[in-house]
């Protein structure tokens, strides 16, 4: 049985903490790669955005309070290190966030790590047009299937607030599709 105090505790101790970080990304990188992912869309972007969220997991270990469960609080800094880089990203390319997600979706297709068939295309890019905060709820909500308070520990938004995104976020898409 996975127990994540235990582990907890062998990430800040010195003599367990190798042990445990490898125990930490074999538990948890495909969830935190997939969620990048969505985040991001392209394979190479979520696996430089993935390395660098386990470094900063690694890095800040020790300011983990416990407030929240360790995955949450992983998955607040993997959602943060792929909205930083998507917002580099849009500035050296000199669009703004949303022309970038939009301009990402659309060549999905090249993606030889994309999988998807036409439908799963044509939701990316309904989800590419939705604000930044509306992405983020759909997207832990219908693929990782998580749960409202889960939702807010990671975004540290209300329940309520999350349900009216997500309740948008659905009608958005729902719309895209039947037009396009």
């Amino acid at each position: 049985m996975f127990n994540e105090d235990n582990l907890v505790q062998q990430l800040k101790t010195k003599e367990t903490q190798a042990k445990a970080f490898e125990v930490l990304i074999n538990t948890y990188k495909e969830r935190l790669y997939w969620h990048v992912r969505r985040i991001v869309l392209n394979h190479n972007d979520a696996d430089d955005v993935l390395q660098n969220t386990f470094i900063k997991i690694y890095r800040n270990i020790d300011k983990f309070k416990g407030d929240s469960k360790l995955y949450s609080w992983m998955y607040r800094i993997a959602t943060n290190e792929s909205l930083t880089f998507l917002k580099v990203k849009s500035k050296k390319l000199g669009i703004n966030s949303e022309e970038l997600q939009i301009k990402i979706a659309h060549n999905l297709q090249a993606d030889i790590y994309f999988e998807g068939d036409e439908i799963q295309l044509k939701l990316q890019k309904a989800i590419a047009t939705l604000p930044e905060k509306q992405k983020l709820v759909f997207n832990m909500k219908y693929f990782n299937e998580m749960k409202y308070e889960e939702i807010s520990e990671v975004l540290e938004t209300s329940v309520g607030a999350l349900k009216a995104s997500y309740h948008i976020a659905a009608k958005k898409i729902e719309t895209y599709l039947k037009t396009n």
